[in-house]
């Protein structure tokens, strides 16, 4: 319960770091109204329904160690879109790659997006 309620702080934590973070440049610059093109909510939905989903991808993230993705949780990440990659993971732009390759090793014949 410990571990969950640990899990729970994190990914609010991370969520909250990859809304406010924005890409980019000099501070000098102008910045264009506050927009979110893609809905992120819609993005996490799908990881969301999966039970531990998110918890085992934030465990994959942190420790660099994919065994712990499931199938179900691969099928559920291989049906995102791709646009919502970087919005959902803007600290770290080449998980999103790293896992969809360990989910095809996983899951073969995984949507391809």
């Amino acid at each position: 319960m410990e571990q969950t309620s640990r899990a729970l702080v994190l990914l609010a934590v991370v969520l909250c770091v990859a809304v406010l973070v924005t890409p980019g440049g000099a501070h000098d610059q102008p910045k264009p109204p506050l927009t979110f093109p893609i809905d992120l909510e819609k993005c996490w939905s799908s990881l969301f329904n999966v039970n531990g989903c998110v918890l085992q991808l934030f465990e994959s993230i942190f420790s660099g160690k994919f065994g712990n993705v499931g199938i179900a949780c691969c099928k559920a990440f291989s049906t995102i879109d791709a646009n919502c990659w970087p919005h959902m993971f803007p600290l770290n732009p080449f998980f999103p790659p790293l896992l969809k390759d360990n989910c095809a090793h996983i899951v073969p014949n995984l949507q391809k997006h």
